[in-house]
């Protein structure tokens, strides 16, 4: 039974296909590779460069490779760029979603998992934020991934067809086997900004916004190891694959930690004194988010394995340290 990993060459689905195929898993790979790389790859991997939009496409993988199920990554991310571009966010998270799904019904593809997030919260009143909380997307990402989980939800009640949806904090890290880690360009995630800092890949780090109601004034945020991530998507196929019933799990921690913090343990783990400098807030950001993690461990048995900070930190510095002999390959 094969899977399809879309956004398989990608940061969190890279590590996704090696989680598979380490289990013994056929997967194929979608991916437009408009920010994935061909070298994050494994040649045990069947990848087809293309659009996950392309309906004949799809048709096309599914036929030829078997696909029974689906864990879906491609989309756009970047919460301030969808305040810019809301439309392109709509159409690349949300119209090819739908695009997907239609497909998935219509093969009989009954096992989906969709990368959530979340920002479908939005500036949450109560933390930890459990997945019964209300939701407001406070940005055109936040609210392109809601409307995907409300057509998944749709699509479930209308045919046979079952997903889990699993809305993620903030990933970081990279594989503790050093095969993968986050290599996108121009990247906005705080740890991999601060480990460019530390390296000398970037003249400082700027913290968006110090008045924020927090302890330090900066963002609090739940940090998920991205390996103890894509296990909490192993647990969700095993679920599917048992029968189970579709559902909604947060993907965090429950721990949070400010911006201030975060800085501060690339700065132990690196031994580097790096320039920060205090900016503007940017729009789409709450003060604080924070997972209840309950659900997901009590329904799907998952357990973080790598859930320090200081560990999260080390490896991803680990990842841009020896990062750029990968590039060459791209």
């Amino acid at each position: 039974m094969t899977v399809l990993v879309t956004g398989g060459a990608g940061y969190i689905g890279s590590h996704m296909v090696l989680k598979l195929l380490d289990s013994g898993e056929s997967v194929v790979i979608l991916d437009n590779l408009s920010t994935g790389f061909r070298w994050a790859v494994p040649t045990s991997a069947t990848l087809v460069v293309g659009d996950v939009g392309d309906q004949e496409l799809l048709r096309s993988i599914v036929r030829k490779l078997g696909v029974k199920a689906i864990i879906h990554f491609a989309g756009s991310i970047v919460v301030p760029e969808s305040v810019a571009d809301p439309l392109g966010y709509y159409h690349n998270n949300t119209v090819k979603s739908r695009a997907l799904m239609e497909v998935a019904v219509e093969m009989g593809i009954e096992q989906f998992i969709f990368s959530s997030t979340a920002a479908v919260y939005g500036n949450p009143s109560e933390v930890p934020v459990s997945e019964d909380a209300e939701l407001k997307p406070m940005s055109p990402y936040g609210s392109s991934k809601l409307m995907t989980e409300i057509m998944l939800a749709d699509a479930a009640r209308a045919h046979n067809f079952r997903y889990v949806a699993l809305r993620y904090f903030n990933v970081a890290g990279a594989d503790p086997q050093g095969r993968t880690g986050q290599s996108t360009p121009n990247a906005t995630h705080l740890i991999k900004v601060a480990c460019e800092a530390a390296l000398g890949k970037r003249p400082c780090i700027e913290v968006f916004g110090t008045d924020y109601p927090t302890e330090d004034g900066t963002c609090i945020r739940d940090y998920i190891h991205v390996t103890d991530l894509v296990r909490a998507h192993m647990a969700a196929l095993r679920h599917l694959r048992d029968g189970g019933d579709s559902e909604i799990f947060n993907c965090g921690y429950s721990k949070g930690f400010s911006v201030l913090q975060v800085i501060d343990a690339v700065k132990r783990v690196s031994g580097a004194d790096f320039e920060v400098r205090n900016a503007p807030r940017r729009a789409g950001d709450p003060a604080a988010i924070v997972a209840a993690s309950d659900k997901i461990r009590v329904r799907l048995g998952w357990r973080p394995e790598l859930d320090k900070l200081e560990t999260i930190a080390a490896q991803a510095l680990a990842w841009e340290t020896h990062m750029p002999q990968f590039k060459h390959a791209s």
